[in-house]
């Protein structure tokens, strides 16, 4: 299998790598973070620019008509600077709900919005009792002549603190973890009965609570009864982009250290002439390069129309890369020392990154649970 960019895709990893190394020094980026929003405005304008914002989209939509692939390529630029904007929450989660949920005039309208920069977008799913269980869903939804009424609690609600609009799981019948009777509905932000207090997440990125209190939503996403499909399928869109991420994090912070070892002297030679840490940095590589062939992979099963597939197979993604993530991070730190724990230097962002994005979706022990209550990765014959 060709594993190769094409021209297109090479000219796109070469855009985006240009303008983070020109924009995202470590400095640049504690300015970004202690701003109002936390993210860069400006910076947001010029993903906008280079159709970053606009990527995943059909071009009948006012897209560029990028895939899977076109994801993964900018997701791992990110990740080597630990970008703080919302794109995530924005393209990838909140795009991916207008692809495949919004009805044809919800997206011609919205997409154009969210292309051009001026609409931000955040997936309201997680609530205090739900851990990481994409069904477990208290939030209720009711019926109001065209519209529907939303009450519930959201919390960790990624960028939710600047959104224009949150996309919100709600239920419309059954039980809390009943998996059927869950809607996906869009509600603006400044609408009536809506709240948001927002806060700094441990890696700098911002994130939100937000409150439905009889909050009206004019618009459904897939089928309103059935929504939990719809959801699965975006969240393992953003697991396969929270890997690509992951890669870029973990081979900067490696070379990072690499660099150390080579300048740090202990007993008058460089610590990385000792036998024992050079097994420690050969370890981060491997588990490195095992994450980059399931990052691969991720990108293509997240396109699997077999949905229990598909989900299989992202459990096993993010169980080995949120391993990898885990020992690259704590490697990294260790073979710093206490340099690595200060603000100053960044190493320790990275790790705090890697340890967020490890946990965001479902951490390792999760995932793991999960392929191993459906039998494992290959079901036996």
């Amino acid at each position: 299998m060709d594993f190769d960019l094409n021209e297109s895709q090479g000219m796109l990893q070469d855009s985006v790598r240009k303008l983070l190394s020109d924009k995202y020094g470590f400095e640049q980026r504690k300015a970004y973070m202690a701003s109002e929003t936390g993210w860069s405005r400006e910076l947001w304008a010029q993903y906008a620019d280079l159709g970053l914002l606009g990527l995943p989209f059909d071009e009948e939509d006012g897209g560029f008509g990028g895939g899977g692939e076109e994801v993964m390529i900018v997701a791992e630029q990110m990740g080597r600077h630990i970008t703080l904007e919302p794109w995530l929450s924005t393209v990838v989660l909140g795009g991916g709900f207008l692809r495949h949920g919004a009805a044809a005039d919800l997206r011609a309208d919205m997409v154009a919005g969210v292309a051009g920069g001026g609409v931000l977008l955040a997936f309201a799913q997680q609530e205090r009792q739900s851990r990481y269980d994409l069904h477990d869903v208290a939030t209720t939804a009711k019926k109001d002549g065209a519209a529907w009424v939303i009450t519930g609690r959201k919390g960790m609600v990624l960028h939710g603190d600047t959104a224009d609009h949150f996309i919100v799981t709600a239920r419309i019948s059954g039980n809390r973890r009943d998996k059927g009777g869950i809607g996906v509905f869009l509600v603006p932000a400044k609408a009536e009965g809506v709240s948001v207090r927002g806060f700094r997440q441990v890696d700098g990125s911002r994130a939100a609570e937000v409150e439905f209190s009889n909050a009206r939503a004019e618009h459904a996403l897939g089928t309103p009864e059935d929504g939990l499909a719809l959801v699965d399928k975006v969240v393992d869109e953003a697991i396969a982009a929270l890997a690509a991420e992951a890669i870029g994090a973990m081979d900067v912070v490696h070379a990072m250290t690499l660099d150390y070892m080579k300048t740090r002297q202990q007993f008058g030679k460089p610590i990385g002439s000792f036998q024992a840490l050079q097994h420690k940095a050969a370890d981060m590589l491997v588990a490195i390069e095992q994450s980059r062939s399931m990052a691969y992979f991720a990108t293509m099963a997240a396109r699997d129309s077999d949905a229990a597939e598909r989900r299989r197979n992202m459990h096993a993604v993010k169980a080995q890369i949120g391993r990898s993530q885990r020992l690259v991070g704590q490697e990294a730190i260790q073979l710093h020392g206490g340099i690595a724990m200060t603000m100053e230097y960044a190493a320790g962002h990275y790790f705090k990154r890697l340890t967020v994005n490890e946990a965001t979706f479902g951490d390792t022990d999760f995932h793991l649970r999960s392929l191993s209550d459906l039998g494992g990765l290959v079901q036996a014959a």
